[in-house]
């Protein structure tokens, strides 16, 4: 069984919006080794659409904290490789010191019930370990009821998630469950 530990998912402010700038360098950097970017001539890699998530009405940025101390980020919006109305992970990052925690589990399911309808989750076609963690997480959370298609190799997108979470119990008591237990309901 693992540890009991407090998770907490917030949206953030627009004051925590340096905390997010943050720790998106901190996820671009771990991200390079799939996608092989490389900093700015400023020595910093940069998301451009970070001041959008505080003016677009479809974009939800979100904190993750675990035992009070930062842990990582959900980006979330509606902006689909397809192009359909979806709600779409546009960003997720869970630090290493917590991933194999159920974390990343907790905090996807909470932001999928935060946003009942049709979702979109792509990944890198040059990130197995991605692929991996969205589909075991999906096909919990959806108990297997889920369309998977492959993205544009092209382009390096690989696999997509579809799902809908309309006729969802809406707030299935994710927020006021430990970790342990949302994993152990999944099973």
């Amino acid at each position: 069984m693992l540890p009991r530990i407090d998770v907490e998912i917030r949206v953030a402010s627009p004051e925590e919006k340096p905390i997010l700038h943050q720790l998106l360098e901190l996820y671009l950097y771990d991200f390079s080794e799939f996608d092989g970017t490389d900093v700015g001539p400023h020595g910093v890699y940069g998301y451009r659409y970070l001041d959008h998530y505080w003016t677009e009405p479809d974009r939800h940025p979100f904190l993750i904290r675990v035992d009070g101390n930062l842990a990582g980020f959900v980006l979330v919006n509606r902006h689909t490789v397809s192009g359909a109305d979806r709600w779409s992970v546009a960003e997720f990052f869970v630090m290493r010191k917590y991933r194999g925690k159920s974390v990343g589990a907790f905090a996807a399911a909470f932001v999928f019930d935060l946003h009942p309808g049709a979702w979109e989750v792509k990944q890198l076609a040059s990130h197995p370990g991605s692929t991996a963690f969205w589909r075991k997480l999906i096909g919990r959370y959806t108990s297997g009821r889920y369309e998977e298609r492959q993205g544009e190799a092209a382009l390096g997108i690989g696999p997509i998630q579809l799902f809908d979470n309309s006729g969802y119990d809406a707030k299935r008591g994710v927020a006021e469950s430990a970790p342990e237990a949302f994993v152990d309901r999944m099973r």
